[in-house]
Parts: structure tokens; C-alpha cells; sequence
């Protein structure tokens, strides 16, 4: 497999603030790499670099030569006047040498395929999710053999997110995308690359899934932090030793205070490096309220438009319950919100509340933030200080806490990226004491590390909680039950995911089966023919017990492979390079053959134990 993109010592500044520097990678054919990292660090401008459309400050980008390059970009594009779903693709073909005829053929099957029941509907009616999976065919439409997306699972629900994990599942090409959902990262991806300015080099790459990247950057944090550590206490030698007054006239004394230096200089890069290793501090506050019940819904429907969205519904919620809303686009999450809230009434049943119920509100469209305040007036309303559980701040201490420097408090919000502007809103809900916080998409635009305590603190917090978010880690850990919203007025509740996944499947399964023709299907085999081949042998079930063994060192030869192929000593020397890259390649086709001789091997055992049925018992 071969070089995509060489990335060489890249740099990149917007005024005096550096975004990264001296970054050093490869793309890969074949691979799928997430690019992830705080907010502010970069990712959008470097996938713009990568795909041509912005220069480098510093560095370089060697792209393999006719490479084709597919984008999708964060924002999304206008749609000309009177474009449709239909043309915008046959649009998107053009670049291809299909004839007119056969790229509308292509076109409508694609569309067919998404899901979209009208294609010529025009591209201005459609909502943000089906405007998305639009964005995201057209940039794949040309086959491209790198496809770059920035955020694509932005403002999708979750049956977005998973027809887009369906469709990069059969996607041939290459893949880089920048994202913060974990469960897609978890699931899609077979690289993590990571820019931040705490590793050294400024980024931090792990072949595998985002739970294995999560373990290799913990050791990597915490031998760094060792380091820092040890270094210290021989720093602190050296300048004992220093401070005795040593004379440098021999060649071993002038040695070691050059050394004493270089090693004052490596502590305070390390100490710099580790201090960058900061969250956001998340901690919502609860009402304080003693009740069982908060609000109670007996019997309730509501209808949008003459469509019924759900109903009769019963529901309880009481302090400490976590409940996570499931379902598509104009499905109702929204309306029960709105509902629980006050906003709304019902059209049938009733909705008791709690006397003096203190509800919380996230709104997903960032409207309650005005872009021309300043980051001083969202934080503090005009004051120095805030109250946060009956304590003064001052509002800069209260900036720092999501990450803010002091300096930026007079910026107005309209000058900070998505993700900063949603820790603004967090920031505001967090002064607000509340016995039932109504979150709807809170993590648009967050990064993974604002995602993670924004997780600790949902969990933490006392009162209950009502969330709508697609990010499917967060959902699972901060939810103890799930309401799903079919569409059609029903509602059911579910244990987890995985229970209503199961639902999803058995759904889509019967609705197949009832397409199909009755009676026998020729091509099956038989039960006779079936059982050939059907068990493991024993040399098979010793070659399985090893096999995660064998996948670990493949994986591990693999990375030093393309550790070496990237090394910016060799970056000159064209020989070496072809030696490296066929040593790597060689090495990624052994861990293909492995990984492919696991499936066959596990594939055959899960057969064997399905024949033998289950254990009586």
C-alpha cells in the first residue's frame, strides 16, 4: 500500500497564535484515519492544506502524483437557485467520464440508495441532516481515491450516523475524516491521528480503533508525566551541582554544564507539554429540590401539522434519572421537550409539574447567544464576578474554567469557532441551578476532550436529565433508559442501545422478508453440503488461540514499518524511501492476511456453536 500524502515539517499560523508546527505524517492507501484534536488546534485548516485548497506557512505537502481528492467541508454550501438533490449529484459527476445518460442513471441509483423518496426534491426544502448525506454523496460521487470529510456526522441523527457508517463500510477508497463522535471513530476508523501541541512532534498516531488509541495515548500521557518527573529531580542535581560554583577549565566540567542546560531546557519543553493537558470543568448545578417526582406525563399526544408525532405517552421523571430520546429528524424529540418544559401543551393527556420546577434548557441552534457580545458580557452579564454555587468568581477565572485565556473576554462571540461558542452556552447553563436539565444536540462542534467531561459532569448531576444528541458514547454512558420515536406516533422504551438496535434490525429484516418471492431458495446449500467444513479442526483451534497474539505483533511491525517510512532523516533519499515503503507495504499485507484468516477462523467456531445449539441448562 502505498504514500497518499507526505505531510513534511507542516506549519500553520492565523496571526500571532500558531495552530500547529513542524507536523510530519503520511496518508496511507487504504487506511481510514479520524483526525482528531481540541478545538482550535487545527483540524479543519489541515484537512483544507491536504486537499490543495489552502497553503502551508511553513513545510510542505507531496500528494502521490494524479491523486484524486474528494471534500466535503465543515460549512455547508449554498445551494444555486433552484437546485435539486437530483441535479446537484449529476452536477457532482460531471468530472467523470461517464456520458450524460449514464451519470444520471448513477445519480438517481445513489440517491435511491441514501434514502431520499423524492430526488428532484429541491435542495433548499431539504433539512440539515438529508442536506449532509447530500453534501456527502456529492463529494464521493467521482470515486476519489482520498475522501476527506470535516465533521459529517454534524446535525445528523442517529439513523444519519448509521446510514453513513453503512456507506464508508463499502467504500473502496481511502478515508480521512475529522470527527468528535467516539462510537464512529470506534467504528469506522483504523487510524487515530491526533494534532495537539502536548505530544511531542505535535501529533500522535495509533493503528486501530479509537478504544485503542484512548489506551496507547494514556501510557504515552503518563510516561510523559514520569518523565517530567524524573528529569526534574536531575535537573535539580545539576543545578545544585551548579550553584556550588564549579571552575570549567576541563573539557568534562564545560560538558556538564552544556548538559545542565539542555537538560533545563528538555524539562521545561516536557512541563510545557503537560500543562497543556487541560479540560474543561463541567459541573452543572442541581436544584436541590427533595421530591421523587419532578414532572409527571399522563396519557399525552401531540400531533404537528394533522401528523401525529406520539401518544399516549406516560412518563416519570424524578431527581437522578437519565433519559436519552431516539429517532429521526421531525420525529418528536424536540416537541417533548418543549412539553416538559412549558412551551408547548398537549393535545391529549395531561403534564404534572412539580411546584416550582427549575428546567434548564440547551438550545442545539445557539440562539440565546448574540455574536456581538463579547465573551465577558455571555459569561458574566455585564459583572465581574458570577455565583456558582454560592461562590463569587471572578468572570476571567470563570473563562479559564472552559478554557478561555482572560485576553480573549473582549473578543466578541462571533470571532470564536462553534465548539467555543457551545462552552459558552454550557458555561451560562452551569449558573443556572436546575432540576431538569433539556439537552438537545449539546455536542455539536465539541471536541473529544469537552465531550468527555460534559459526559462526568451529566452523570454527576442530581437532577434529571432529558438528552438528544447522536453522539452514541455519550448517550450510552449518561443514559440509564431510551425513549425512540419511530416516526409513525409510537413511542417505545428501551433498556441501551444495543436492545434497540436489535429492534431496528428485526424491523428492517421483516420488512425485507416480505419482499421476498415464498418457497425454497435454490441457492442455498444444503445441510449435507453445510456441515462440510462447518467445525474446527484441532490444529485450527490452536491456531485461533494464538491468533491475538500474532495480530498484536503485525499490528506492533506495522508501526515501526511506518514509523521508520516516516523518519524526516530519510525524507530526501528516494532509494531508502522505495526500501522502506516496500517494507511497510509487506507488513501491512501480512496483517491483512491475519486479520482475514481470524474472521475465516472465527467465523467457522461461531458456525460450530450455532449447530451445536445452546447448552442445556
Amino acid at each position: 500500500m502505498g504514500v497518499l500524502i507526505s505531510v513534511q515539517e507542516l506549519g500553520k499560523s492565523y496571526g500571532a497564535r500558531p495552530l500547529f508546527e513542524g507536523l510530519t505524517f503520511g496518508l496511507f492507501e487504504g487506511e481510514r484515519t479520524g483526525l482528531i484534536g481540541p478545538n482550535g488546534s487545527g483540524k479543519s485548516t489541515l484537512l483544507r492544506i491536504l486537499a490543495g485548497a489552502e497553503p502551508p506557512d511553513t513545510g510542505r505537502v507531496v500528494a502521490r502524483r494524479g491523486l484524486r481528492r474528494g471534500t466535503l467541508a465543515q460549512a455547508e454550501p449554498v445551494p444555486a437557485p433552484g437546485e435539486t438533490a437530483l441535479s446537484a449529484l449529476v452536477r457532482a459527476l460531471e468530472p467523470s467520464p461517464w456520458e450524460e445518460e449514464e451519470r444520471l442513471r448513477r445519480a438517481r441509483a445513489s440517491l435511491e440508495a441514501a434514502g431520499f423518496a423524492e430526488p428532484e426534491a429541491p435542495v433548499a426544502a431539504l433539512s440539515g441532516g438529508w442536506r449532509k448525506r447530500l453534501a456527502i454523496l456529492c463529494a464521493s460521487a467521482a470515486e476519489p481515491d482520498l475522501l476527506m470529510l470535516d465533521e459529517p456526522t454534524n446535525h445528523m441523527d442517529l439513523e444519519g450516523v448509521l446510514w453513513l457508517e453503512a456507506f464508508l463500510g463499502r467504500w473502496r477508497g481511502s478515508l480521512l475524516v475529522v470527527t468528535h463522535d467516539r462510537a464512529f471513530l470506534e467504528r469506522v476508523c483504523s487510524r487515530v491521528l491526533e494534532i495537539n501541541r502536548r505530544h511531542p512532534g505535535g501529533f500522535f498516531s495509533v493503528d486501530g480503533p479509537y478504544s485503542r488509541f484512548l489506551e496507547k495515548r494514556e501510557e504515552l500521557l503518563q510516561a510523559q508525566a514520569g518523565r517530567e518527573e524524573r528529569l526534574s529531580n536531575v535537573v535539580r542535581g545539576e543545578l545544585e551541582w551548579l550553584a556550588r560554583g564549579p571552575k570549567a577549565r576541563g573539557t568534562k566540567q564545560r560538558a556538564r554544564i552544556g548538559r545542565a542546560a539542555e537538560l533545563e531546557g528538555e524539562l521545561g519543553d516536557l512541563r510545557w507539554r503537560n500543562a497543556q493537558d487541560r479540560d474543561a470543568a463541567v459541573d452543572f448545578s442541581a436544584g436541590g429540590r427533595q421530591s421523587k417526582r419532578l414532572v409527571e406525563l399522563f396519557g399525552v399526544g401531540k400531533s404537528m401539522g394533522g401528523r401525529p408525532l406520539f401518544g399516549p405517552l406516560d412518563l416519570r421523571l424524578g431527581p437522578g434519572d437519565k433519559l436519552g430520546l431516539l429517532g429521526s429528524n421531525g420525529s418528536g424529540k424536540t416537541t417533548l421537550m418543549r412539553l416538559l418544559s412549558g412551551e408547548l401543551e398537549p393535545d391529549q393527556g395531561r403534564i404534572q409539574r412539580a411546584e416550582g420546577l427549575k428546567v434548564v434548557a440547551f438550545d442545539q441552534h445557539r440562539e440565546s447567544l448574540d455574536k456581538a457580545w463579547t465573551l465577558r458580557r455571555a459569561l458574566g452579564d455585564g459583572n465581574d464576578t458570577v455565583t456558582f454555587q454560592g461562590r463569587a468568581i471572578h468572570v476571567a477565572g470563570w473563562a479559564e474554567r472552559f478554557l478561555f485565556d482572560p485576553a480573549q473576554l473582549d473578543r466578541p462571540l462571533g470571532a470564536f469557532s462553534g465548539g467555543e461558542q457551545a462552552r459558552v452556552l454550557i458555561a451560562r447553563l452551569m449558573l443556572r441551578p436546575a432540576d431538569l436539565l433539556l439537552l438537545d444536540e449539546p455536542t455539536n462542534d465539541l471536541d473529544l476532550e469537552t465531550l468527555r467531561v460534559l459526559e462526568t459532569g451529566l452523570k454527576d448531576f442530581a437532577g434529571a436529565v432529558i438528552l438528544v444528541t447522536h453522539d452514541r458514547w455519550l448517550l450510552e454512558s449518561v443514559s440509564d433508559r431510551l425513549l425512540a420515536f419511530d416516526g409513525a406516533g409510537g413511542a417505545d422504551f428501551f433498556a441501551d442501545l444495543a436492545q434497540w438496535e436489535a429492534r431496528r434490525r428485526e424491523r428492517e429484516g421483516a420488512a425485507a422478508g416480505s419482499t421476498r418471492k415464498s418457497g425454497p431458495d435454490k441457492g442455498a446449500p444444503s445441510q449435507e453440503r453445510g456441515d462440510a467444513g462447518r467445525r474446527l479442526s484441532t490444529r485450527e483451534r490452536q491456531e485461533l488461540a494464538g491468533m491475538v497474539g500474532a495480530l498484536e505483533a503485525a499490528e506492533r511491525n506495522v508501526q515501526e514499518r511506518r514509523a521508520a517510512l516516516e523518519d524526516p532523516a530519510v525524507a530526501t533519499d528516494a532509494a531508502e524511501l522505495m526500501a522502506r515503503q516496500g517494507a511497510l507495504d509487506r507488513a501491512l499485507r501480512g496483517m491483512e492476511e491475519l486479520y482475514a484468516r481470524w474472521e475465516e477462523l472465527e467465523g467457522k467456531a461461531r458456525r460450530e456453536n450455532e449447530s451445536n445449539g445452546p447448552a442445556a441448562g
